[in-house]
């Protein structure tokens, strides 16, 4: 139990890093595109051992083969999770602070509910609706107040988040299925394999590489970005529920926006005012009722 909940702080701190990284790697003169085909360079022979692991033991175990039809699923599904979703949060961390960023993002559960009401009939309870009203206020405050100190690309880089959200929420509602017949592990190195594969043929559509120029520093973070803030957070989450459940783990990760921006504003030096502090406390608030109330 103690273990489990370890891993899930650790790996939501990890996973928290992630917004950091490419604001250090944006610094160094990488964009967006760039930062989302390296940092898939990087991460995806990791998730190919473990799928050629994975492969080998069910042939060893006479399993029947992957069919075309679930390949196909699984590239879809790889599509919106980790392409454009990831493409999508990149290019809003151009425009907005990594703070705004990782509280937009926290706010997925209730798009979950919304397409899962209009889509499959799920129940939206009054509780789910105060908590959504209490979140998009507070998330509105903040904002408000970053549209004051930063500029007017607030609102732009704001909507390429919430699109991120939202394309992650078909993610996680149309791999439930998949996940199921497939197992997390296996399906997570299959979507990401996928996924892989989109991302080098957009780079290969965006990106010059013999005028792209990457300094030592740039290396460096994407490095970490790939490692420590998909990887190995990736699956100390996923062992994590496994051993003490999804709702425990998604409570532990309700203090990802804490850690984002706490780490934001000392080493990025993000401005943070007391309207700010006030939005994200309603977000989070918002966040933690809508986890209590699953559990």
């Amino acid at each position: 139990m103690h273990f489990g909940v370890f891993l899930a702080l650790t790996g939501t701190l990890l996973f928290s890093l992630k917004s950091i990284f490419i604001k250090y790697a944006y610094a160094q003169g990488l964009d967006a595109d760039s930062v989302l085909v390296l940092r898939m360079a990087i991460s995806v022979p990791f998730y190919l051992f473990i799928l050629a692991h994975l492969l080998i033991k069910r042939q060893k175990q006479a399993a029947p083969a992957l069919s075309n039809a679930i390949l196909l699923q699984v590239l879809g599904l790889g599509f919106l999770g980790y392409y454009l979703s990831s493409l999508l949060d990149l290019k809003g961390l151009e425009y907005i602070s990594a703070q705004l960023e990782r509280l937009t993002l926290f706010t997925y559960p209730f798009l979950v509910a919304i397409i899962g009401y209009f889509l499959f009939k799920q129940p939206l309870t009054k509780r789910l609706i105060i908590s959504l009203l209490i979140t998009y206020l507070g998330l509105w405050v903040v904002m408000g107040q970053e549209l004051q100190l930063t500029g007017n690309d607030v609102l732009y880089g704001t909507t390429l988040v919430m699109g991120a959200a939202l394309s992650f929420s078909f993610y996680v509602l149309l791999s439930k299925p998949m996940i199921a017949k497939l197992g997390s592990l296996l399906f997570t190195s299959l979507a990401m394999t996928a996924s892989s594969v989109l991302v080098f043929a957009h780079g290969a559509l965006q990106i010059d590489f013999f005028t792209l120029q990457i300094t030592g520093q740039a290396w460096l973070w994407v490095f970490l970005l790939a490692v420590f803030s998909t990887v190995i957070p990736s699956f100390m989450v996923s062992e994590a529920i496994h051993r003490i459940g999804p709702t425990q783990t998604g409570i532990v990760g309700t203090l990802g926006p804490i850690f984002t921006i706490v780490l934001a504003v000392y080493l990025l030096n993000e401005p943070i005012t007391s309207y700010m502090i006030f939005g994200m406390l309603m977000v989070f608030l918002g966040v933690v009722v809508l986890m209590f109330r699953k559990k």
